[in-house]
């Protein structure tokens, strides 16, 4: 059973910083593509920042590049959001999210190919 747990959110002020940690149990976690993804108030839920099996291929969505780090340790079975720069349109229920599929480096941005999901874990920057 796929299981991923969040942690690390808080409240921040703009241009502060935080480190999001997921932990993944009950599947092979080297070989998904796994994925940040968060939910603002009133929005939808977007692809933020994606990470190949390997952690060698990652992308971000235009609105976090240069300020957000995805990473991952495959012996800890953790993935990381290194964030930095942050603004109040940061402000958001963040989720770790694995793909449904295995394999591949080229993680999609598209929401529907992640499946699988945390509880999430509240991110509030405020000035």
């Amino acid at each position: 059973q796929v299981h991923l747990v969040e942690s690390g959110g808080g409240s921040v002020q703009v241009g502060g910083s935080l480190r999001l940690s997921c932990a993944a149990s009950g599947y092979n976690h080297n070989i998904f593509c796994m994925a940040w993804l968060r939910q603002g108030p009133g929005k939808e839920r977007e692809v933020v920042a994606r990470i190949s099996p390997s952690g060698g291929v990652t992308r971000y969505a235009d609105s976090v590049k240069g300020r957000f780090t995805i990473s991952r340790d495959n012996a800890k079975r953790a993935v990381y959001l290194q964030m930095s720069s942050l603004k109040s349109e940061d402000t958001a229920m963040y989720y770790c999210a694995r793909r449904e599929s295995a394999y591949g480096t080229s993680c999609p941005a598209t929401l529907d190919e992640y499946t699988y999901w945390g509880q999430g874990t509240q991110v509030t920057v405020s000035s």
